[in-house]
């Protein structure tokens, strides 16, 4: 299996991100691809956020939450999925599936042994990181969930069309998909957003996930989300909290709040009324509202225009 490495100097000096790279080696076997990971807060904190990115972003996503999950006292730790960041590339498209991913995450957290997790998930974060605490329940206490859904087996027309897109772009480009639904980012951020994948042979990850998306009752992954769907409705005794980027064409409102509904506890969600798909891009008030929500007194709790809370 080749594997590719990004270069450690194509993350040098970004934009809002201070943060120290951490690396585990054979989370699930000797032959498992380096993974990458951030690791802020302290290892002494009463609770994590696991913050889990989707595609084809990493862990920079989370770069504007960060700060405001450490100045709650909390631990924040951010793993770059395999394919993606700083996280070790195979070349090959078919070795990534979605059972692989998601035992690497399961094996992460174990590694790490985190405990009284607060889950941070959005896009595919979510369609692996909700599938984690059913098996590992005793470990999660709060839920942060934004733009993102189960892969139970069915799929909107809006993904489909997305799909389409991505299989006939083989050199996807990643900042300026970002930017579409963040016309503000800075070039240094656009960058920043590419920096992960100097040319075209190191997206095999982003040219596979959007055809991992379970879309039939028996695709690979489908069982698992559906049992995770049934554990989010009868099992979880978890805090709860959802943001909604009401711009996202994909993951936005109806989606989102069917899942609230599967979310055994979940109040009304927070609306990001300029938000795309990638709403972390408005990530301090949502971290802020979340930590309030949850009673872990952020050090502001202050609301940012297009912000608003729940009805």
């Amino acid at each position: 299996m080749e594997i590719l490495r990004t270069p450690d100097e194509r993350f040098a000096a970004l934009p809002d991100f201070p943060f120290a790279a951490h690396y585990l080696e054979g989370l699930t076997g000797a032959d498992t691809p380096r993974v990458h990971y951030l690791d802020e807060g302290g290892a002494d904190a009463p609770a994590t956020a696991l913050c889990l990115h989707g595609n084809p972003s990493w862990s920079y996503l989370y770069r504007h939450m960060i700060p405001v999950f450490t100045g709650a006292g909390l631990r924040v730790i951010a793993p770059d999925l395999i394919g993606f960041g700083r996280s070790d590339k195979p070349v090959d498209a078919a070795w990534h599936s979605f059972e692989r991913h998601r035992d690497m995450l399961l094996a992460f957290v174990e590694r790490l042994d985190l405990q009284n997790v607060m889950l941070v998930c959005q896009d595919w974060g979510g369609l692996l990181g909700l599938t984690l605490p059913q098996q590992m329940p005793e470990r999660y206490t709060r839920l942060l969930v934004m733009n993102t859904g189960l892969g139970t087996g069915q799929v909107t027309e809006g993904f489909r069309q997305w799909r389409a897109y991505s299989n006939s772009h083989a050199d996807l480009p990643v900042g300026k998909l970002i930017q579409r639904g963040k016309p503000d980012l800075s070039a240094a951020e656009i960058a920043a957003y590419d920096a992960p994948f100097p040319e075209p042979r190191y997206k095999a990850a982003l040219r596979a996930f959007p055809n991992l998306v379970p879309d039939g009752d028996d695709a690979p992954g489908a069982a698992i989300s559906r049992s995770a769907a049934s554990f989010w409705r009868k099992q979880w005794s978890g805090q709860s909290f959802m943001a909604i980027g009401m711009k996202d064409p994909v993951l936005g409102e109806a989606p989102m709040r069917s899942l609230q509904k599967m979310i055994r506890g979940c109040p009304a969600p927070l609306e990001v009324a300029e938000g795309g798909h990638f709403v972390q891009e408005w990530g301090a008030p949502i971290a802020a509202a979340a930590l309030g929500s949850f009673g872990l007194r952020p050090k502001s709790n202050t609301l940012s225009s297009g912000v608003s809370g729940p009805p």
